[in-house]
């Protein structure tokens, strides 16, 4: 069977522990897109060296990634029914040491893009151009001053293999004039606003980069 986003939507169904985060309003959308559309990551093989990598910052998107990682193959369906529980390896973070084809183990905010950037600097050092290497984190995860040495340093450096994927759903305290967007282009990045749900622009946008910068999608959340 083919899975759909609307396999995945029923899957992430199953993962919801905590009412205050449901499932469509943050992070099913684009995280369906880079797998179904994007990432070059087989389930069947997912320590290839030349795959692409994912890592997943944003604290609130567990659920969904566990859903699109069952609808894609990497785990068992099964595995949702039990998110959090005591014996079970899908925990309220994913824990890269349980979950097959998860990258990095995460839940305290601001790691993920300089992990991307570690990532990205250590590909290139080993001659591994094919890959590149994705960061979703969220709009409230940029107030960590570690994203801002990230964007700084990634700018200037010219990681071409890099992209970050931005969640927005205005919750960052103060926001920046000009949208997240200028944020990530002062300082040397190409960047892209798309709506979340739009998932044909999204897959346009991921692809919009160049071989000189890194590059940044911002994924806003209607009101």
């Amino acid at each position: 069977m083919t899975a759909t986003f609307e396999t995945a939507r029923q899957l992430a169904q199953r993962t919801v522990v905590d009412p205050r985060y449901p499932i469509n309003t943050y992070t099913l959308d684009p995280l369906w897109v880079l797998y179904d559309r994007i990432l070059r990551i087989d389930s069947a093989d997912p320590d290839d060296p030349n795959r692409d990598r994912f890592y997943l910052s944003k604290g609130h998107g567990p659920g969904s990634y566990y859903a699109v990682l069952a609808a894609k193959g990497f785990i068992p369906a099964d595995w949702l029914d039990s998110v959090a529980a005591t014996e079970s390896p899908l925990g309220a973070h994913p824990d890269t040491t349980r979950v097959p084809g998860v990258e990095i183990s995460a839940g305290s905010l601001g790691h993920g893009l300089p992990l991307g950037i570690g990532t990205a600097l250590g590909l290139t050092a080993q001659g591994i151009h094919a890959p590149r290497v994705y960061v979703l984190i969220g709009d409230a995860e940029l107030d960590e001053g570690s994203n801002h040495e990230a964007m700084a340093f990634a700018g200037a450096y010219g990681l071409g293999n890099l992209t970050t994927l931005v969640v927005d759903n205005h919750s960052a305290t103060h926001g920046w004039p000009g949208g997240i967007a200028s944020r990530f282009t002062a300082q040397g990045w190409t960047a892209t606003t798309v709506g979340i749900t739009d998932h044909d622009g999204l897959a346009s946008a991921l692809t919009r980069h160049t071989k000189a910068a890194p590059h940044a999608v911002i994924a806003t959340v209607e009101d």
